[in-house]
């Protein structure tokens, strides 16, 4: 799809996603490496374990709305931030499953005849 200005809407800047998708974990392990807090140390700062922390920094977990707030209360970078990268990269990941791509162009369709 072209627009008006001839630009196509997945070119413009604010619409551009990751070529891979990035999961909230790998920011957030970033920002505690750059601060110099092990994980040991953030977890117990948390009131978390060790291996659920390891987990989420590690791309296996989600951030959940409430280790968005721990984060926002050990680190001070806002909770809503982390809840809308979660959100994002799982979009990212669904719209890259080519099943489900197709049942929802299936839902289109249908909708589209009502």
């Amino acid at each position: 799809m072209i627009t008006l200005e001839g630009i196509a809407p997945r070119m413009i800047a604010n619409n551009l996603e990751p070529s891979e998708p990035v999961h909230p974990g790998e920011l957030l392990k970033e920002e505690i490496e750059y601060c110099g807090i092990s994980q040991k140390k953030l977890a117990e700062r948390m009131g978390m374990s060790y291996t659920v922390l390891n987990e989420v920094l590690n791309c296996k977990r989600a951030v959940t709305t409430e280790y968005a707030l721990l984060f926002e209360a050990a680190l001070g970078i806002e909770a809503g931030m982390w809840i809308r990268l979660q959100a994002d990269y799982n979009m990212q990941i669904v719209k890259r499953n080519k099943s489900f791509a197709q049942r929802l162009a299936n839902i289109r369709k249908i909708a589209a005849a009502l």
